[in-house]
């Protein structure tokens, strides 16, 4: 039987701890924060430090950030739960796909949307609450290609790109996993489509699903695997190149296009997608001592003076209000409506499907 979101999701606006309505008074909301223990909150970048900092200084409740990625945090969020000695008292999620499937089914986390910014947010954002969204987008090398050379990721399944196409390991990013599950599931028929513009002729469905076929096709064209977004950026984007890399890579590495270290630019034409965004959602460990200290960082986190350190990465704000970061190198706004965007109500099914599709990477991948 197929698993499905709980409805422990909809708690937006109400809780164990019942400040809903208080909340809605900004200040009541501070004033009970500073009466509260010190804060921790577990992210997926490193940039969660300076933003408790700054967090601790706009409202006087001390903040501490921490940099810890998703697998990590789905084990610490649940020792702790189960020993009733919270650390982490917001999770800003690293895997979303398990936080979904495993922490808000047993109740180690709950959902709060701010009230006075629900108004500004899709309802899609508040199932749960969506911090922001990480791209990462199909990259060309600038100083060698005047214009992206391939705009169709079939492409990338085709000789001329054997063993030049570069991307961290869908076997240790298992947001790529979810990626693959998403695209089957919700996107099927443009996968589909993409495949007959680039080859003239309908998909033959006798092979499963035109994701499963491309992720096969592609795995055997022999991809480089990387542990970072660093390398791949590098071998797309390092200067003195005569064959260099297409590549999927983060937004976050453009800031050294920026800084003169990398030629690079986005395909903005491939097909049927640029790129995706992993979500971060903002979660509260329900046993937190700090309930009010919590639901304040949440606040400040979906307002542009809380989020502009991630924003300025291309990282996308769930609050659709705040305008796009005017020092964001990529340019990943331009074309955001162009990038597979992650659906919560998938997130159950990702997970339940991460061995199928680890299964058919790690059986097809050509070294």
């Amino acid at each position: 039987m197929k698993r499905t979101i709980p409805l422990l999701l909809a708690t937006t606006l109400a809780s164990s701890h019942g400040l809903a309505a208080a909340a809605a008074d900004l200040q009541t909301l501070i004033d009970a924060a500073r009466q509260e223990p010190p804060l921790t909150i577990y992210a997926p970048s490193g940039k969660i430090v300076e933003t408790a900092a700054a967090f601790s200084h706009k409202y006087g409740v001390k903040a501490e950030g921490l940099k810890i990625n998703g697998a990590a945090q789905l084990e610490k969020m649940t020792r702790e739960f189960r020993a009733s000695n919270v650390r982490g008292d917001v999770v800003l999620t690293g895997d979303p796909a398990a936080a979904l499937a495993q922490l808000l089914p047993l109740g180690i986390v709950e959902n709060w949307v701010p009230t006075d910014i629900a108004s500004q947010l899709p309802a899609a954002n508040q199932q749960p609450l969506l911090v922001y969204g990480d791209p990462v987008v199909w990259s060309y090398n600038t100083e060698v290609y005047h214009d992206c050379p391939v705009d169709n990721i079939w492409a990338l399944t085709e000789p001329q790109w054997q063993r030049r196409v570069t991307l961290q390991d869908p076997l240790t990013k298992a947001s790529y996993l979810d990626w693959f599950n998403q695209l089957e599931q919700r996107y099927d028929a443009q996968m589909a489509a993409a495949y007959q513009a680039y080859y003239g002729k309908p998909f033959d469905t006798s092979q499963g699903s035109a994701t499963e076929a491309w992720v096969k096709a592609f795995a055997k064209n022999a991809p480089l695997p990387t542990d970072s977004d660093g390398p791949a950026s590098e071998a797309v984007g390092a200067p003195g190149q005569k064959t260099p890399f297409i590549g999927l890579i983060s937004t976050a590495k453009y800031r050294d296009v920026a800084k003169g270290k990398l030629k690079m630019a986005i395909c903005s034409q491939m097909q049927p997608f640029v790129g995706l965004t992993t979500p971060a959602f903002g979660l509260i460990a329900s046993k937190t001592k700090s309930p009010n200290a919590a639901r304040l960082l949440l606040h400040y986190l979906m307002t542009e003076e809380g989020i502009a350190n991630q924003t300025v990465d291309g990282k996308i704000s769930g609050n659709p209000t705040i305008a796009p970061n005017a020092q964001e190198a990529s340019g990943v706004h331009k074309i955001a409506d162009r990038l597979l965007s992650y659906s919560a109500t998938e997130a159950i099914s990702d997970f339940d499907a991460r061995q199928r599709w680890s299964d058919l990477w790690r059986l097809n991948f050509t070294r």
